[in-house]
Formats: structure tokens, C-alpha cells, sequence
């Protein structure tokens, strides 16, 4: 796959100024610049990463300063959509160039055909190879786009980007919904790319190919060299320091105040002599008014400087506190979900799916079981199925236990309750103490617990349905999960991950994040291929 970014190619925001029309504010004053070379845009949910590429893509206007690059931006945003009745060379853009150059070989030497053409002859191969690269090399340029899968069409949309060679490209969560083979050739389009790309992302495997990390938070960006186990291994170091200048901060505000102590008990006691003195009339009275006057003085100096230091203590202190990272974690014990090892949890025989997928599979105990395969193979119809949302062509699906499952659109919830009240919804023998104290420990405490779930980011959303779900009676004690990281940061990642290692039933997970899938300890890979449930080596995978 061929690019021919520029060297000196940049990508500058200056004094940018950002509010949404309710108010909202997203940026104020940021500074920001990306010189050649990739960089990955992290960040939690809601912290304005997808507005920062927008704005950078000229899609969003800024209420102040400016973003510019140093030459033409390609942009790919999460949700693409491709007209389907487009032919294949069209969505690429190259369908002038390539009709015209159909006619100049047929004999036709119009003078329109060359200003179509211009310099472009190999303008087919290097859309061929493009595709290629990409992994779409079974895509024919007369193909329409309804041919093609959904991630097939994202990356179609990054064909027609690299195609046009921009000097500055900006991928918004492009591996959203692909899936593993599709990835890959995103993850290989990535690592050819010289230009200066920016990608807005939070899988793992794509993010370790990147030359450096840029962590948006708290409406400023700051930078870390090289890729995210070299920016984890930054932030480990650079957030031991800050706990121990936390220590020190404590240590010496507590010195202070003890300080501060000490000066207004000998102080106190400076007074009291003062008076017995003054009482006693030793000296001429003007003589111990000016005396008093002077100790008076001299005391609120003492008590200012003391003061200061405290006040000043106090100010590292929380300066020193901000710059600890509040990531929680999620820390719950579910023992009610727990399974035998022996235990029958799933039985599927003969079934056959409406797609056309047929399946043999038995789930025994706490198993992890994760499910892949191609978009369009049939992993959400065979979770529907089981979750007895839609109906079998054929044969018998037997759970044995609660099950409980988590779809893609996370429409579990009803938006116009509180979080609490749809948790309550799944328990309803539990108490409001009870379902608030749960929820707590999904980071859900105090007036969090009564936000609308309407209201709620997409990492919260997240919690929020997982909550309900974990949390439900019964207990569930088979656990389905379909692609969960889609749109989630990764500290929500990882609070997922943590959250189901307190889960002790079964688990069948569905997904192209191999990363994440890992991180649960899968104990078995099922993949979905040619309309067949086949177990599957990891090191296969």
C-alpha cells in the first residue's frame, strides 16, 4: 500500500475554545501540536476525544482559536455509512479517473479524458493494492457496496482516505466492529502509514503500533513517547511519584499545623505575662503600652507566617492529590453466581440457526468460553438464541441455569429511570439501601445512583446494564456478553475485566478484542466458520 506523506506535515491547535449549544464546556484555551508520525488519542469516555478530531477535521467550529494542518485531512468518523447502490470505484473516488482511462484504451483520445486522468495512469493498481493491503483483495472495483459487510465498509472508507494520500489522516475508533481479519488489515495500514495520523482508539493491539500516546484529560493534552506499554510503564512511574509527593505533602501540612500549634500556646502564654506584668504596674504605663503594642505586632506576625506555611502546605497538598489519577476500579464479590465445576449449564443439540450456523455444544461449570468469527457469521443470532430473544430453525437450546444477556445496543435499561431504579427493577426483593450499596461498588454512589439512564456516558451506560445485570435475581450463572469493549475507554476496560473476575459462573463472550478476551482467562475458543460451531486452538486464533 503506497503513501506519499509529506515530512514536514503538521497538525497545530492553538488557544482552542469549545462549548457545546447547551453551554457544555469542552475545551478552553487548549494548545495542542502533532508533527509526522502515529499518534494514539486516549482518554476516558466523555472527555472529548471524537470532538477534538472533529474539530481538527473542520466538522465542528470552535467558539475560539484555530486548528490547522499543514496540508489536506483525511478523516474516518465511528459511525460510517456508504451509500449501497455505490459501485465500489465510486466509494473509492476513482470512477472518473478510471472510466476515462477505460476510454483512452478503447481508442477514445477526447481531450476530457486526459484532464480526468491527469498524472493518474496506475490509478486502478493502486486501488487494487490499497484493497489489498486492507484485505479487501476480493472486492472487485464493479462490485456495488451493498456486496460488502459493515467492517468491510469501514475500511472501504480508509481506502478511499489513503487513496487521496492526505498529508494529515485522523481515525476515529476505526476497529469498532470489525472484526479479527479486518483489523488486521487496518492494524497493517496503520504501521505503512509515514503521514501524521492521529487515531482515537482503545484497542490494544492497534494502539501498541503507534510512535506515541496522547492522553486527553481534564481538557488538556499531555504527551508520552512511544507506544501504550511504554506510556503504561510512564504513567506507573509517573504516578508512584505523584503518591509519594502525596506522602510527603500530608507530612509536612501535619508539620505545619502542629507548628501553628505550638506558636499560639507560647504566644498565649507571652500574653499572659504581658497582662500580669501590665497589672502589676512595674514600669511606667507607656512604657508597657508600647511594650504590649509591639508584642501585639510581633505575635501577628509570628501567627501569619505560621499561617502561610500551612496555607501553603495545604496548596501542594492538593496539588499534589490532583495529580493522582482517580481511575477506579469496580470491587464487588458475587458468590450467588457461583457454579460446579460439574455442573451442566448449556446444552445445544442439532440446533440450527436462522442463518443457516448449526451447532453441537455443551457448557459445564465456570466455563469461559469465548465466541468469534467473521462479521455476518452468526455469533449474535446464536446469543439471541440462546437468550430465547429469537426463535431456532431447528433443534433444542437447554439452559440449565439463570442466564443473563448483554446486547450490543445496551437497551436493557429504561432511559427514563434512575440508575437505581432499574437495578431495583432486576431485584426486586432487595431494599434501597441494599441496591445502593451494590451500586457503589460499581462506582455508582450517592446522586450518580439517581441519574436517569438516559442521561448516562457510554462507559456509564455500560456499568450501569452490567450492574443490572450482575446484580439481578436470580443470580445469573451463565453470563453472555456481546463484543463488550465496542465504545468503551479503557479504563472502563478494565473495569470490566475486574468486574468479571468476581464473576464465578459461565461465561460465553462474543468479540474480536483478543487483548481484552485474554485478560478474562478464556478457558475455550469457539469460532463460527463455514455455518459451523468449531473449537479452536488459541495460538489459531
Amino acid at each position: 500500500m503506497s503513501s506519499t506523506p509529506s515530512t514536514a506535515a503538521s497538525l497545530v491547535c492553538t488557544r482552542l475554545t469549545f462549548a457545546w449549544p447547551d453551554g457544555t464546556g469542552v475545551f478552553d484555551d487548549l494548545t495542542w501540536s502533532v508533527g509526522p508520525g502515529r499518534t494514539g488519542l486516549i482518554g476516558l469516555n466523555g472527555a472529548g476525544k471524537s470532538t477534538l478530531l472533529k474539530l481538527l477535521a473542520g466538522e465542528l467550529t470552535p467558539a475560539s482559536g484555530t486548528a490547522k494542518a499543514s496540508g489536506e485531512i483525511g478523516y474516518l468518523p465511528q459511525d460510517v455509512s456508504l451509500d449501497t447502490s455505490l459501485r465500489v470505484d465510486r466509494a473509492l473516488g476513482i470512477d472518473a479517473a478510471r472510466a476515462a482511462l477505460h476510454a483512452i484504451e478503447a481508442g477514445d483520445t477526447a481531450e476530457e479524458h486526459f484532464a480526468a486522468v491527469g498524472d493518474d495512469w496506475d490509478v486502478e493498481e493502486r486501488a487494487r493494492a490499497t484493497l489489498a493491503g486492507l484485505g479487501l483483495d476480493r472486492i472487485g472495483l464493479d462490485r456495488t457496496v451493498g456486496d460488502v459487510s459493515g467492517g468491510e465498509s469501514v475500511l472501504l472508507r480508509l481506502a478511499a482516505l489513503l487513496l487521496r494520500r492526505p498529508a494529515v489522516l485522523l481515525l476515529d475508533e476505526p476497529t469498532n466492529n470489525l472484526d479479527l481479519r479486518a483489523r488486521r488489515g487496518l492494524y497493517a495500514a496503520v504501521e505503512a502509514w509515514r503521514g501524521v495520523l492521529v487515531v482515537v482508539s482503545h484497542d490494544r493491539e492497534l494502539l501498541e503500533r503507534v510512535d506515541q500516546i496522547a492522553d486527553l484529560r481534564g481538557g488538556e493534552v499531555h504527551g508520552y513517547g512511544g507506544n501504550l506499554s511504554a506510556y503504561e510503564e510512564a504513567l506507573a512511574v509517573e504516578q508512584e511519584a505523584a503518591e509519594r509527593q502525596v506522602r510527603a505533602a500530608g507530612a509536612d501540612m501535619k508539620r505545619q499545623q502542629r507548628e501553628l500549634a505550638e506558636a499560639q500556646v507560647k504566644l498565649a502564654r507571652r500574653a499572659r505575662y504581658g497582662q500580669k506584668m501590665y497589672d502589676a504596674k512595674r514600669e511606667p504605663r507607656i512604657v508597657m503600652n508600647e511594650r504590649r503594642r509591639q508584642a501585639q505586632v510581633s505575635a501577628g506576625k509570628h501567627r501569619q507566617l505560621h499561617a502561610d506555611r500551612l496555607e501553603g502546605a495545604r496548596e501542594r497538598l492538593q496539588e499534589a492529590v490532583a495529580a493522582v489519577r482517580d481511575d477506579d476500579e469496580i470491587r464487588i464479590d458475587l458468590p450467588h453466581t457461583a457454579v460446579p465445576a460439574g455442573r451442566t449449564v448449556l446444552t445445544l443439540r442439532e440446533l440450527e440457526l436462522r442463518h443457516g450456523v448449526r451447532a453441537e455444544l455443551d457448557v459445564h461449570g465456570p466455563e469461559r468460553i469465548a465466541l468469534i468469527g467473521a462479521n455476518g457469521a452468526g455469533k449474535t443470532t446464536l446469543l439471541r438464541t440462546i437468550a430465547g430473544e429469537v426463535p431456532p430453525a431447528a433443534g433444542l437450546v437447554m439452559t440449565h441455569v439463570p442466564v443473563r444477556y448483554l446486547p450490543q445496543r445496551l437497551d436493557v435499561l429504561d432511559p427514563e429511570v434512575s440508575v437505581a431504579g432499574n437495578v431495583a427493577a432486576f431485584a426486586p426483593s432487595a431494599t434501597d439501601n441494599e441496591v445502593r450499596a451494590r451500586l457503589a461498588r460499581f462506582l455508582f454512589r450517592g446522586a450518580r445512583a439517581d441519574r436517569p439512564a438516559g442521561s448516562l456516558s457510554g462507559g456509564e451506560r455500560f456499568r450501569a446494564t452490567l450492574a443490572a445485570l450482575m446484580l439481578a435475581e436470580p443470580a445469573p450463572q451463565l453470563l453472555m456478553l456481546d463484543e463488550p469493549t465496542n465504545n468503551l475507554d479503557m479504563a472502563s476496560v478494565g473495569q470490566l475485566v475486574t468486574a468479571l473476575a468476581s464473576y464465578r459462573g459461565a461465561l460465553l463472550v462474543a468479540g474480536h478484542d483478543l487483548p481484552f478476551l485474554r485478560e478474562l482467562g478464556i478457558t475455550r475458543w469457539l469460532r463460527i466458520e463455514e455455518g459451523e460451531l468449531v473449537r479452536v486452538a488459541e495460538e489459531e486464533v
